[in-house]
């Protein structure tokens, strides 16, 4: 099963100068427990920003034209690969991290998002969460996150399904 997981404030942000606009440690706290135990695919420039490279107890794998020489870490050159890979393992949740053109890529074959929604407009960054067919996913679950003096931001967690085919 192939699922997408990201934060986006209320315009879609979802990046600036390859870094996320905000710390939402609750946030952080759900993509760990989320994606532990999963393979996790990402562009190289996802994989630049990381503040731990590789994340720990997830296979990474890196979508880079210039190898990746770390433990740990699969480094696949091109879309096709990444397919091949996700084909590979369609016995298992694989988590694509980001960025926009992985999102872009596979919105056509995604079965479930995982998605943050913080309600607050940041400033203006460089990256926004690519459109994706809302009337083709039933929401799952929406659970509320936790607010903190350090991220004051209401933020909940939804997790939607891709609607079978009729």
């Amino acid at each position: 099963m192939l699922a997408f997981i990201w934060a986006e404030d209320k315009n879609h942000l979802i990046g600036v100068k390859d870094r996320l606009p905000w710390h939402l440690p609750d946030d952080l706290h759900y993509f760990k427990v989320t994606t532990e135990g999963h393979p996790i695919i990402m562009g190289r420039r996802t994989w630049d920003s990381l503040p731990t490279k590789p994340l720990p107890k997830r296979e990474n794998i890196v979508l880079t034209h210039r190898p990746i020489d770390a433990a740990g870490v699969t480094s696949l050159p091109d879309v096709a690969a990444v397919q091949k890979y996700i084909t590979a393992h369609s016995q298992d949740t694989v988590f694509i991290i980001g960025g926009r053109s992985l999102f872009e890529a596979f919105m056509p074959q995604v079965d479930q998002l995982f998605v943050t929604q913080i309600d607050h407009e940041f400033p203006a960054g460089d990256t926004y969460m690519v459109n994706w067919p809302h009337d083709q996913f039933q929401l799952l679950r929406a659970t509320p996150g936790q607010v903190s003096e350090k991220a004051p931001w209401p933020h909940t967690f939804a997790v939607y399904e891709r609607k079978a085919a009729h």
